[in-house]
């Protein structure tokens, strides 16, 4: 049975960037696994513009009655969560940015969280439509932010998913980057083992 996996790199750094590195190691790792499937889209490198109102003004128009701008402005919304509904697995390589998620990742999310297309409002609150599939979020930081009042990162990318209904997320965390060699070393390690064990079981 074929497994798909869509990759989302968000680091502004490139190839210099800790997210980068634990990306390219689940790379390694799943490309060596029969049955993976690895689509990668890099949110940095090929940015998408902060949403505005005239974007999502063109998601409010019927098919049929959009004209030329209006189609152009919401294919882009719509080739995203085709993309990402076409996958099995989603993996986001995650660096800290001032506490926060780096805007480029977060403009993809503006795409994907689309009322009527992954979740919709009910009586009862929002209700996900991403049905049967996980994430697994690869999170780069340069001090140590887990398990603290100051990592707002995790439930806020945990709430993003779980509103489309992604509510099995493995966290993979790789802390202290910036605190020195040795402990850079055995951040990157550890997480390097977790990244394994986590594709073995894919």
């Amino acid at each position: 049975m074929t497994s798909k996996i869509l990759l989302i790199n968000s680091s502004i750094l490139g190839d210099n960037g800790q997210s980068r590195a634990l990306a390219e190691h689940f790379k390694v790792r799943a490309s060596a696994r029969e049955g993976l499937v690895l689509t990668e889209r890099d949110v940095a490198a090929q940015p998408l513009p902060h949403l505005d109102g005239q974007e999502v003004g063109s998601w409010m128009v019927p098919d049929e009655e959009r004209d030329a701008t209006q189609r152009e402005l919401a294919a882009r919304s719509e080739f995203l969560v085709d993309e990402l509904l076409a996958h099995d697995v989603l993996v986001l390589a995650v660096p800290l940015y001032n506490l926060g998620i780096p805007s480029q990742l977060k403009a993809w999310f503006d795409r994907v969280l689309r009322a009527g297309k992954t979740f919709r409002y009910t009586e009862n609150g929002p209700k996900g439509l991403v049905e049967g599939k996980r994430a697994i979020i690869l999170a780069a930081r340069g001090g140590q932010y887990a398990g603290t009042e100051l990592d707002s990162q995790t439930p806020h990318l945990r709430h993003m998913l779980g509103l489309m209904g992604i509510t099995e997320v493995d966290f993979v965390y790789s802390e202290g980057l910036n605190m020195g060699e040795g402990r850079r070393e055995a951040a990157l390690r550890e997480a390097g083992q977790a990244i394994d064990s986590l594709v073995e079981a894919l």
